[in-house]
């Protein structure tokens, strides 16, 4: 592996034995290094790969930018998300996390607070990645003596979702409103709250992820036979007519027309949530 481009006296490029150029990191991996040299592989602590180079550049003129352990706690917490994750992450996480935390900090000494207004739609639709954030939070306030505000990790953990999903930070937010605004139709029309605790809870919300997805990548599903189609809406007949108000709203909201069999996956989610509600109005 050979030096392709020194950043500073912890981070360089270098392109390996595939020709390919990565991003390596360790304690002096880049002092009085040039370009073309070979790296001393006991130094690299760390070592990965951007999607284009593009991004490569933005990362070498991030790094060069901000102070070193704000890029330590970075790597800290990338590395974090993906043992608890187990799935393959963007690698556009690295440049993106380390953008936002380190204007996230640079807010914070400025005294410049802002709230999340999806605090509480993360905390329940991405649980997983909000403890990351919350994790993320506690590290920083550990290792640099910052506490940075709890909307923060819902910050945080939106990042981790683009870098699962591969999508804009634009349209994770508009996933994320459009999942709300789909509990909201629910709960209304069945009146009751759902039980965030229920067996069937997550199942739906793992469905409305992806049936958000769809509806902001312009996709659709078209595949059920029209028997099993005919005989859900037969079934099931309140709680289809919920999923075609929930069809409704979007659109007239973001013009996208769903599917009968988009609704009937919708009606059998809704149906299966029944029996959570009746459970936890039962022990009431």
């Amino acid at each position: 592996m050979v030096i392709e481009k020194v950043i500073n006296n912890n981070v360089a490029t270098a392109m390996d034995d595939n020709q390919q150029e990565v991003v390596i990191m360790g304690k002096g991996i880049g002092f009085q290094m040039k370009t073309g040299q070979s790296v001393d592989e006991n130094k690299i602590e760390k070592r990965f790969v951007l999607d284009s180079k593009s991004e490569m550049g933005r990362f070498g003129e991030l790094v060069q930018s901000i102070p070193m352990e704000h890029l330590e706690v970075c790597m800290s917490i990338i590395e974090y998300a993906s043992q608890v994750l187990q799935r393959r992450l963007s690698n556009s996480i690295y440049l993106s996390l380390t953008d936002h935390i380190n204007f996230a900090l640079e807010r914070h000494k400025s005294g410049m607070v802002f709230e999340n207004p999806l605090l509480q739609e993360v905390r329940s639709f991405y649980p997983s990645e909000y403890l990351i954030g919350e994790y993320a939070i506690a590290l920083i306030e550990r290792e640099l003596n910052i506490k940075l505000p709890i909307d923060e990790a819902a910050s945080i953990a939106l990042h981790f979702v683009n870098a699962e999903y591969k999508t804009a930070m634009s349209d994770t937010m508009n996933i994320t409103t459009l999942i709300r605004q789909i509990i909201n139709i629910v709960e209304e029309e069945l009146g009751t709250r759902l039980d965030e605790l229920g067996l069937h809870y997550s199942r739906f919300i793992t469905h409305l992820k992806f049936l958000a997805y769809r509806v902001f990548s312009g996709q659709m599903i078209n595949r059920q036979e029209d028997e099993f189609v005919e005989m859900v809406i037969r079934l099931y007949e309140r709680e289809y007519a919920i999923s075609e108000k929930i069809a409704a709203y979007i659109k007239e909201t973001y013009d996208h027309e769903i599917s009968k069999e988009e609704k009937v996956y919708l009606t059998i989610h809704i149906r299966r949530i029944q029996p959570d509600i009746d459970k936890k109005e039962g022990e009431m």
